[in-house]
């Protein structure tokens, strides 16, 4: 696949418009101060509170989650609450993430924590789970069965739970020096896969009965969610600012072990093994450092590696469609957002 600049696939304005009424209404009637720190966060405020006309990242879960609905032939005001709960998940995890990795940038705006304090940041993020709990509740006035709510309720807990445990792993894995490529595989099927699995799976699972088509579609979601943070890793090395909303390097500096560094640290030898582990065993990464990484991640193409290694899981995540009954028009929503996954630069 080219590094050319892909445009966002026209099926996520589709349902643009239905996930922000739905989270807008999340946060209806929410007047405590905490709440504009969540609003603030999903693009809606600036920092002095001051309404925005912009809506935060690219929506990609619920859309996810909607568009497997409609590939079962599903009724998208009925799916519309998990979308939205999935969504605010995966913004409390952003909330987190940044805290935890001290990034005072995301999407070219200070970050929550950066301008209210961890410990708020903490709350506003914690804030933004529970929301998730309270609207996936209104799959009640949907029609959804009661059985098939608890379902989507328990899957909503444990890709979150998952989610979790893959950002453990994530932070864990920063001062190890012995990580393999299957060791960073464990991590990714829970810290990213898991969530986006769950965005094919409960969209499919609240349309249609059939388990093939159900399993088929997680299936799918979670090889899409490791194409997608195979070139996220590009994207945190390699990414220019503009798009990214992230400096630079940013993934060296915080010694991440993404796959380009798994698996050059896997191939180097001699003196280029030696100086790369000099590096990721330092406190802090400075510009000669990062810049040696950078030569050394050249020279075994790690970026190249990573690249082949999205596109074969997207392809896999394909596969995982291919026997199922879906409508021609939904399959090719998929495979664009597949193959645009796999491709982005931002």
């Amino acid at each position: 696949m080219s590094e050319q600049t892909l445009q966002l696939p026209a099926v996520f304005d589709r349902y643009r418009d239905d996930i922000d009424a739905g989270l807008r209404m999340a946060l209806g009637g929410r007047d405590l101060p905490l709440y504009d720190m969540l609003r603030y966060h999903l693009g809606w405020l600036d920092e002095q509170g001051k309404p925005l006309i912009s809506s935060s990242g690219k929506a990609l879960r619920p859309t996810l989650c909607l568009l497997a609905s409609e590939a079962n032939r599903g009724e998208r005001h009925r799916v519309l609450p998990a979308a939205v709960a999935i969504e605010l998940v995966h913004h409390y995890s952003l909330i987190h993430d940044d805290i935890q990795d001290n990034d005072t940038e995301r999407h070219h705006r200070p970050t929550v924590w950066s301008i209210w304090g961890k410990s708020q940041a903490i709350n506003a993020g914690s804030a933004m789970r529970v929301l998730a709990s309270l609207v996936i509740l209104g799959l009640d006035k949907c029609g959804v069965s009661r059985q098939k709510r608890l379902e989507a309720q328990r899957l909503l807990d444990e890709s979150c739970l998952q989610m979790i445990e893959g950002q453990y792993l994530d932070i864990s894995y920063e001062r190890r020096l012995d990580i393999s490529i299957a060791d960073y595989l464990d991590m990714v099927v829970r810290k990213t896969a898991a969530l986006i699995g769950c965005a094919t799976e409960m969209g499919a699972l609240l349309s249609v009965d059939s388990r093939d088509n159900i399993e088929g579609l997680r299936n799918f979601g979670q090889s899409l969610g490791l194409a997608f943070q195979m070139r996220d890793d590009i994207l945190g090395i390699w990414g220019e600012d503009r798009h990214t909303g992230k400096p630079h390097g940013n993934d060296i500096r915080r010694r991440k072990k993404s796959l380009p560094v798994v698996y050059a640290l896997e191939k180097a030898s001699g003196k280029s093994r030696k100086e790369l582990l000099a590096i990721y065993q330092k406190e802090q990464v400075d510009d000669a450092d990062l810049k040696t990484v950078l030569e050394e991640l050249d020279v075994l193409k790690a970026r190249s590696y990573t690249q082949e290694m999205a596109t074969t899981y997207c392809r896999k995540a394909l596969s995982e469609i291919e026997g199922l009954d879906l409508p021609d028009a939904a399959r090719r929503d998929l495979e664009e957002i597949a193959y645009f996954l796999a491709d982005r630069d931002f």
